[in-house]
């Protein structure tokens, strides 16, 4: 009895080894035979299938883009983070030494790569080619946002991202679109109804949650874990970029509406002052990014936007609010280099500060200095043949993107309620006579300058 025991081992062991090495064969012949072009890094750990899909996901897509001639760059936060704390090592030699997979393997449900939509080619032999190699994939479209005009409430649909699946990673690609105001956009990630929402974690996705705006980026290539792909050329402001690049539209169809209602004027003065505020900002915004200083469309300016998508041409004025910590001392001079002398200096950096300058004719840029407090901010304003000071109170904000006047600017991602703070619930019908010390409905009383600070806070030139 125990002799057959010991065959019947036997004979399972040999069938349980050729079984194993039958699996091996197929396993090198299909997935690292050199002829199917395939050098697999080094795994450590007890997921290295896994962990080793991942890469060959990345790989067969990568593959597949080059095939098309499609350039693609990687974005995906995750990978992007890992490669910057060894970008120098990467870009100054090659990392065909490591034998371990330090990037690709990480472990994630899915892999971001970017396309701009210049070299994006819609051929069908690019899907059909996908699908030979495995890939499901899955295009997200919307209506093209990329109005010019009231006029041209475009309809046609463009595609924004594309979901490449194999087996259990996925690939999403996110489409850029270069903007009028010099800059790169990519569109929301919106399901329609029919769409299968199990077909990868779209909540996940690190990009597509909001609209997005990113300078124009520079790429390198570096090899790593044995492929060569495209990224920025800085990881970290890159990554940076993308915390802070929600993007909201200007509201077209509203502003056509409140034409409707209040024609637009188009006498020669008020096309004069639209062009001359436009050259202005796009000034204050070359001097202020040139410093680093975050700034956003304020009062008169942030309505004009909100509104009409346009400037208020009796508004007379550019105005912008900046946050009082990323005030420079630098600001001043910059702004007198570019040829804006200062007109008025109100209060001081502790409290109240107030910047003017004067630009073209009587076309001026004033510059409000918000302060934060515990539920609220506030910017301060001055009274100069008085000394009475005053506060003009708002609900605490973020900033996003927008276009206006085919520029890049950050307005209040709240602006409904930074709007309603400053002009009330009637701020759709233009008022032309405005009293900044008593109209805005925001506005209380602040005590008033001492007599012996006048000189410091009060500077007319």
């Amino acid at each position: 009895m125990q002799r057959i025991n010991k065959n019947v081992v036997l004979g399972l062991l040999t069938l349980t080894s050729s079984v194993f090495l039958l699996f091996q064969l197929y396993y090198y012949k299909y997935y690292l035979s050199p002829r199917n072009g395939a050098v697999f890094p080094k795994i450590k750990g007890n997921k290295a299938g896994q962990d080793g899909s991942r890469w060959h996901v990345v790989k067969k897509f990568i593959s597949l883009m080059s095939s098309h001639n499609i350039p693609v760059h990687l974005i995906d936060p995750l990978l992007l983070g890992l490669i910057d704390t060894d970008l120098k090592q990467l870009r100054t030699s090659p990392d065909s030494s490591h034998s371990e997979c330090r990037y690709l393997c990480a472990r994630r449900d899915f892999t971001t790569f970017a396309v701009l939509d210049k070299a994006w080619k819609l051929e069908v032999g690019l899907f059909r080619a996908a699908e030979r190699v495995g890939f499901q994939w899955l295009k997200l479209q919307s209506k093209d946002p990329r109005l010019e005009g009231m006029d041209d409430l475009s309809g046609m649909e463009i595609p924004l991202h594309y979901i490449f699946r194999l087996a259990a990673h996925a690939i999403h690609l996110v489409v850029f679109y270069e903007r009028s105001g010099n800059y790169l956009w990519h569109g929301q990630l919106r399901l329609k109804r029919h769409m299968d929402r199990k077909f990868v974690p779209f909540r996940k996705l690190p990009f597509g949650r909001y609209p997005g705006a990113y300078d124009k980026l520079e790429l390198i290539s570096v090899s790593m874990d044995g492929l060569t792909v495209q990224i920025p050329k800085e990881p970290s402001q890159f990554l940076e970029e993308r915390s802070h690049s929600r993007f909201i539209e200007c509201r077209y169809r509203e502003a056509r509406s409140f034409f409707q209602l209040y024609p637009d004027d188009v006498s020669l003065d008020s096309v004069e002052f639209r062009k001359k505020a436009k050259a202005l900002l796009h000034l204050a915004s070359l001097t202020l990014n040139s410093l680093g200083v975050r700034f956003w469309l304020s009062s008169g300016t942030c309505l004009g936007w909100y509104r009409q998508c346009n400037i208020i041409p009796y508004s007379k004025d550019v105005d912008l609010g900046i946050f009082i910590q990323d005030y420079q001392p630098d600001i001043i001079p910059a702004f007198q280099k570019a040829g804006l002398p200062l007109k008025h200096k109100f209060g001081k950096v502790e409290d109240s500060l107030e910047l003017s300058f004067q630009g073209e004719d009587e076309v001026k840029l004033d510059i409000f200095f918000f302060y934060e407090e515990d539920d609220h901010v506030w910017n301060g304003g001055t009274q100069a043949k008085s000394g009475k000071k005053f506060k003009y109170l708002f609900p605490k904000f973020t900033l996003c993107w927008t276009e206006f006047v085919e520029l890049k600017v950050r307005v209040p991602c709240e602006t409904l309620h930074y709007i309603e703070a400053n002009y009330g619930k009637e701020w759709k019908i233009p008022v032309k006579m405005w009293d900044w010390k008593n109209s805005p409905p925001n506005v209380q009383p602040n005590g008033i300058w001492p007599i012996n600070e006048w000189e410091e806070v009060i500077q007319l030139y």
